[in-house]
């Protein structure tokens, strides 16, 4: 196994040198890595990446964020980057528990929200499970899971990729080894026509999910979301997701995104009562923080200016 997967026991792939502090956090029975910027006692910002990402997507914000006095904590997921990837909990009711217990264990009373894709399907469910943890809600590329799942139509490109994940074992090969090009092509065809992703964005990520067994963990989301139609634990987070989400909401996408349905985004209002401010970048797909970060930073940190 050792051969196969260099990078296991290597921090160098996740702690990024920079100007941040890497540390662990314990939260829910498990550990988790956070890079964290600026002034301790300032309010706190959670940055919650995507697939197939980790902490590092945040590297534009961070700085950003730090020098205008919030206290900017970038978590790597459970199963991502630093953080422990354990047999299971890959369930957004365990995830949104991990990101509420990760503000307590950083000393905060709550947090705003920031949440890429997947980290922002889990920060929508923190946001509508753990209230008082959350005080507000920044939603990029993600629309409100149970609009997500409305608009989600068979045959559409995010559907057709949720669906390839569900195979045993070849998905995440194929995710963890970098002569397949499996991450670069997703990078490549999710995003819009700039320059991210260049070479070293690839081979940062690239390493960080060849961090065993990252892959499979990462893949472990989008098999919950596919087996839990079937199930009760997906009825029972259907339920409790018509809880409507009380905090404000920003929700930023890229006009050029493949993956997120047009509609979705405006069927998320539905679901929000504490109002919601959209902001759709032109010429920018799913990664909008990495594709135009200078414009993402400043709808950003113009939303929360007026917080």
């Amino acid at each position: 196994m050792a051969e196969q997967h260099p990078h296991r026991h290597h921090p160098d792939s996740v702690e990024i040198p920079g100007p941040w502090q890497h540390r662990h956090v314990a939260a829910n029975g498990a550990r988790f890595h956070v890079a964290e910027a600026g002034p301790s006692d300032g309010p706190l910002v959670l940055l919650l990446h995507g697939f197939p990402e980790f902490w590092w997507a945040w590297r534009a914000q961070l700085p950003v964020l730090a020098g205008l006095g919030y206290r900017a904590v970038a978590m790597d997921l459970r199963g991502y980057g630093g953080s422990d990837k354990t047999p299971d909990g890959y369930d957004p009711l365990t995830l949104a528990q991990d990101v509420a217990g990760v503000v307590k264990a950083l000393g905060a009373r709550s947090a705003v929200l920031v949440g890429h894709g997947w980290g922002g399907y889990v920060a929508w469910t923190a946001a509508a499970l753990h209230a008082r943890e959350v005080s507000a809600l920044c939603a990029v590329s993600a629309p409100h899971p149970a609009a997500m799942l409305g608009a989600l139509r068979p045959g559409s490109l995010a559907a057709r990729h949720v669906l390839a994940m569900q195979l045993p074992w070849v998905p995440e090969r194929r995710l963890a080894d970098p002569s397949s090009g499996f991450l670069a092509d997703h990078l490549r065809s999710w995003s819009g026509p700039g320059p991210f992703p260049d070479v070293d964005a690839i081979a940062t990520y690239q390493r960080a999910i060849g961090l065993w067994p990252a892959s499979h963990c990462a893949l472990e989301y989008h098999r919950w979301l596919f087996r839990s139609r079937l199930r009760a634990d997906g009825r029972r987070f259907g339920r409790l997701m018509r809880r409507p989400v009380s905090q404000p909401v920003l929700s930023v996408s890229g006009a050029e995104d493949p993956a997120v349905p047009v509609d979705a985004v405006a069927r998320s209002r539905a679901h929000v009562v504490g109002g919601l401010t959209e902001q759709v970048l032109p010429g920018v797909g799913h990664f909008p923080h990495e594709e135009a970060p200078e414009a993402f930073t400043a709808a950003l940190t113009g939303w929360l200016g007026r917080l």
